[in-house]
């Protein structure tokens, strides 16, 4: 059976390097942003805000969680993290926040956890199930405070694409998702490197891309504009894939 989340993997395919030239014609990319509005539109529409992934059991579980992007941050900086066990990071919280956060590792594991068993759905046509656990992404937006003008998140991360950082952000609809974590487990253990670790957002009614790794940065935003390429993450400003990629 052909599904919307079939559908919407597929379509997004079409924006691979191998589709570059049609990529870079301007009617095609208007097309495809006028489509973006659209999808965005009719999935607040008809889905409920609150209104969850499908989670399965854990005989569903991949034998192989396959790791999307990059591998490794690949810096001094990370590898000297890495080896001491992730005990010198910290994700910092802050932009429009009345109580900007630093917290390591050990202050996210002690917080209320949340553990989902969702599949993940890559724009080059893979999927895998796994257990994230982590915290819900709520929490510390709570703690943290948003002020009024916060209408977005965005998720700094320490690994780059050439000379690009890589970056993601999501609304506040779905920024306070139930199902949106920030995984340090998967499948009971620790988050690996290549799948991320020491952290990494699970929005899981949204593609891959949108699943940023590394994580060393929460930002609350008015307005994506000025940041990098201002379409809101790495891939969207590189690529044109879509912003909301809502499965």
């Amino acid at each position: 059976m052909i599904t919307r989340r079939h559908l919407l993997v597929g379509a997004a395919g079409l924006l691979l390097p191998g589709c570059d030239r049609l990529n870079r014609s301007d009617t095609f990319r208007d097309g495809l942003r006028a489509f973006e509005t659209l999808n965005l539109k009719a999935q607040r529409l008809i889905t409920s805000r609150t209104a969850l992934a499908r989670e399965y059991s854990p005989e569903d579980i991949s034998p192989y969680f396959r790791p999307n992007g990059n591998v490794t941050p690949g810096t001094d900086e990370y590898r000297l993290m890495a080896e001491g066990g992730f005990a010198s990071w910290r994700l910092t919280v802050d932009g429009l926040v009345r109580r900007p956060l630093s917290l390591s590792v050990a202050e996210l594991v002690d917080m209320p956890r949340r553990s989902q068993i969702t599949r993940h759905d890559c724009v080059e046509g893979w999927s895998a199930i796994g257990k994230w656990t982590g915290v819900p992404l709520a929490r510390l937006l709570d703690l943290a405070g948003l002020g009024e003008r916060a209408r977005y998140i965005v998720f700094h991360c320490m690994d780059r694409f050439g000379a690009r950082p890589y970056y993601e952000s999501i609304d506040l609809v779905d920024a306070y998702h139930p199902q949106t974590i920030l995984a340090y487990g998967l499948n009971d253990r620790r988050l690996p490197i290549p799948n991320g670790a020491p952290l990494r957002l699970r929005v899981e009614r949204q593609l891959g891309y949108k699943h940023a790794k590394y994580l060393a940065r929460i930002e609350a935003v008015a307005s994506l504009e000025g940041i990098y390429g201002g379409r809101g993450g790495y891939w969207e400003d590189s690529n044109d894939y879509e912003w909301y990629a809502g499965i």
